[in-house]
């Protein structure tokens, strides 16, 4: 079969602003052409890693049946001054640097209203061989800029704010004043529909820590779910319950980032396994499962970012937390007190495109 061109996969895309809400008018629908084999295969190895935050396997051969991309757009960047934002080190050309933002609107805890309770840089380096993700925490004391408004921002605060007080643009200002390292793309997700793609996969595997019992209500009456130490499989209700708990440890918020970097490893682990890879049934439900998890920025192309990341694997993935001081209050407020002079040398690194440096400074942060 000959291929043709690969943005046959591009179909009819919905924008959203800043704030998430659904554009009014959609756009005009346009004839739908029957994709090729590889636009197929490209739609689905450049969602894995858009909506899970990592790199998925590419396997050759695979043929997914009537698979469509319908991926959210924001507009992430146009109410970001220009002036503000840092400039690209000329060493880290090529490089490309993607905040992950990640809320859970359904987690019964959820009550502080549009907070992204999940906040990662996540650095492609320059020749596409590895990346390095770095969770920021979301009580991080940091500087907001004024938002766009003019009403909220220009005050120090939890660095989750900026997403309520201007969405998407003051985030990446936010992130980008207190990384210094530019920000290429956004994309958003909604770790609640984890449940939808976990279970799409046939479970994943993880290897919990400690044992402990989640505070979340199940469904019916005094329902716990209870977690025993060891490697176990997951559905979705379990593998969400278990990224979701916080109050059960004692490091609260760090262990739920580690606890969401266990299950977004696991999911690209499992999406990477040739039994998912090769059944087109399962493959699909991945698919739909996964394009109703993501947004994504308006200017990211897809078939790029899929032949950028084409080369990586998920064992060339690491995680990384930005470096704190702990935890503490200011005013009436829990919070999480950066480390700024280690936290600026390691997005140093990020900026300048220095693996083996930021994986030096990554792992003394743990």
């Amino acid at each position: 079969m000959q291929d043709r061109d690969a943005t046959e996969i591009i179909g009819l895309v919905r924008d959203r602003d800043p704030n998430d809400t659904p554009a009014t008018h959609a756009a005009p629908k346009r004839p739908r052409k029957r994709m090729t084999r590889r636009a197929k295969i490209i739609l689905g190895f450049v969602l894995v890693p858009l909506i899970l935050i990592g790199i998925g396997l590419v396997a050759a051969g695979i043929y997914v049946h009537n698979v469509e991309g319908n991926v959210s757009r924001v507009d992430a960047f146009a109410q970001v001054p220009e002036a503000s934002r840092p400039q690209k080190d000329a060493t880290a050309k090529g490089a490309v640097n993607f905040l992950l933002l990640g809320s859970d609107t359904r987690d019964p805890n959820n009550t502080g209203g549009s907070r992204s309770d999940t906040l990662i840089v996540l650095h492609l380096n320059k020749d596409q061989s590895a990346a390095q993700l770095i969770s920021i925490p979301r009580d991080t004391w940091v500087h907001i800029p004024r938002s766009a408004n003019g009403q909220h921002g220009n005050t120090d605060s939890k660095i989750n704010a900026s997403y309520a007080w201007g969405g998407v643009p003051l985030v990446v200002q936010t992130v980008e004043g207190y990384t210094g390292v530019r920000i290429d793309h956004v994309a958003l997700i909604d770790f609640a529909g984890f449940k939808e793609v976990v279970d799409a996969l046939g479970g994943v595997n993880i290897d919990v820590e400690t044992s402990f019992t989640s505070t979340h209500a199940l469904s019916g009456p005094g329902g716990v779910r209870h977690f025993d130490k060891g490697p176990q499989l997951m559905d979705g209700a379990a593998a969400l319950d278990y990224a979701r708990e916080r109050y059960s440890f004692k490091d609260g918020d760090f262990a739920r980032i580690r606890h969401q970097q266990q299950v977004i490893k696991a999911i690209l682990d499992k999406a990477a396994s040739g039994g998912m890879l090769s059944s087109p049934a399962k493959l699909n439900a991945f698919l739909n499962a996964t394009t109703n998890t993501v947004s994504v920025d308006k200017g990211l192309n897809l078939i790029d970012m899929a032949m950028q990341l084409r080369h990586l694997r998920s064992g060339n993935l690491n995680f990384y937390t930005s470096p704190t001081k702990g935890t503490g209050r200011i005013g009436n407020q829990s919070v999480v007190l950066p480390d700024t002079t280690k936290a600026k040398a390691l997005f140093d690194a990020v900026r300048k495109d220095d693996t083996a440096m930021i994986q030096k400074l990554g792992a003394e942060a743990k």
